[in-house]
């Protein structure tokens, strides 16, 4: 599928298949494309949950407004993220670059991040829903379809995962293969209204 029919055809599908199985061979390739999603620092920072413990994904759609995709779709994935893997051999992170590229960023990554739990945080959800997108996107290009979802308790959800405690809950994504179309569009505003040219009036 060509990348621009993906992005237009994407939508957040309900309704799933409860008896397809996705291949492991389909999962490999959909993450192998999800860790091609940008962050800062080239921190990798995301960590993709992938559930799909029948008994746990009920648990989490208890936890989960009862949305029928957490436990129909194929794979569920709760999308984490860890707020300290700036720290953690920050120095893997450039291993192939020139040294002075790597000594550069890896010593300047530590002054950016430390003491700044607003920035961490902030870091996290942005390379959770980079990647994200990615995924749903490569979902929809491999025949797939995906729902995004915030409408969860993460408290529960991260113990039910055993989230680590340097860890953050972002949302959480459905993918499988849909049985039910989405709605049409139900209002899409106009460019004009979200497109600034240089700044706002």
């Amino acid at each position: 599928m060509e990348t621009f029919d993906a992005i237009y055809q994407r939508r957040a599908i309900k309704h799933y298949d409860p008896d397809h199985e996705m291949p492991e061979a389909d999962i490999k390739k959909l993450f192998e494309a999800a860790i091609q999603a940008p962050t800062s620092f080239n921190i990798q920072n995301w960590r993709f949950v992938v559930v799909r413990d029948k008994a746990l994904r009920k648990e989490i759609r208890a936890n989960g407004n009862d949305q029928a995709q957490m436990t129909d779709a194929s794979i569920l994935i709760v999308m984490t993220a860890d707020l300290l893997s700036w720290k953690k051999d920050p120095a893997r992170y450039w291993q192939k670059a020139p040294k002075e590229v790597a000594d550069l960023l890896v010593n300047w990554m530590g002054p950016f991040y430390e003491g700044r739990e607003w920035q961490q945080r902030d870091e996290a959800m942005r390379s959770i829903g980079i990647a994200a997108q990615t995924i749903m996107l490569a979902a929809k290009a491999m025949g797939y379809d995906s729902c995004p979802m915030i409408g969860f308790d993460q408290e529960a959800v991260a113990k039910l995962i055993k989230l680590p405690e340097d860890h953050i809950v972002g949302m959480m994504i459905a993918v499988g293969k849909g049985t039910k179309a989405a709605w049409p569009k139900p209002g899409q505003l106009p460019l004009d209204e979200v497109l600034i040219h240089d700044k706002f009036a």
